[in-house]
C-alpha cells in the first residue's frame, strides 16, 4: 500500500515542527522534529507524538520518586532514550524475578525485547525525560496521560 504525500517546502516543516505540542499525534505522515527539544518539553506522564501502521514514537516524562509502573509487552519490542534526568531500570523473565538492573542517565538507550517484564524508577531530583517507541504501536492514536495515575486507571479499564 503506497500513501500520497504533499510535499512540503523546509520551511513549512521547520514552521510545523516549532508548533509540536502535546496534543497532537503527527502520524502517519512524514515527520521530522528535533527529539530532544520536544522530549524536554514534554511534561505529560505519556503523550503518542506519532503513531503509524508499524511504530509507535511516544514522549514520557516520570515525576521524582514514580515509576512507569511494572509491565510487560509480550508481542512487541521497545526502545527507550533518556534525554534528561536518571534512573533505574529492572528488568527480568518473571515480574518477581526482575534481575537486570541499570543505572541510566541523559543520552541512555535501554532495549527491551518482546516478553520481558520491566519497570523504569526515577532516582532523581527532576522528572526523568525520554522518548519510548513501540513496534508495533502500544497505545491507541492521540494518546495523552498528564500523569501516571490517569495512564493506570486507563489501562486498568481496558
Amino acid at each position: 500500500m503506497y500513501r500520497t504525500y504533499r510535499a512540503y517546502s523546509r520551511n513549512e516543516l521547520k514552521a510545523r515542527n516549532n508548533r509540536t505540542n502535546n496534543s497532537a499525534d503527527y502520524g502517519p505522515m512524514p515527520f521530522v522534529v528535533n527529539i530532544d527539544e520536544v522530549t524536554k518539553r514534554n511534561d505529560a506522564f505519556r503523550t503518542a507524538l506519532w503513531t503509524g501502521d508499524y511504530l509507535q514514537l511516544t514522549l514520557m516524562s516520570i515525576q521524582p520518586g514514580e515509576d512507569i509502573g511494572l509491565e510487560i509487552h509480550p508481542h512487541l519490542d521497545q526502545f527507550l532514550r533518556v534525554e534528561e534526568g536518571q534512573g533505574l531500570v529492572k528488568m527480568g523473565s518473571r515480574r518477581d524475578r526482575l534481575v537486570y538492573e541499570e543505572m541510566v542517565q541523559d543520552d541512555f538507550a535501554i532495549i527491551i525485547p518482546a516478553g520481558t517484564w520491566h519497570n523504569l524508577y526515577n532516582t532523581g531530583n527532576q522528572p526523568l525525560k525520554l522518548y519510548s517507541i513501540y513496534a508495533p504501536p502500544q497505545h491507541p492514536k492521540g494518546t495523552v496521560h498528564e500523569t501516571r495515575e490517569d495512564a493506570m486507571a486507563e489501562e486498568e479499564n481496558h
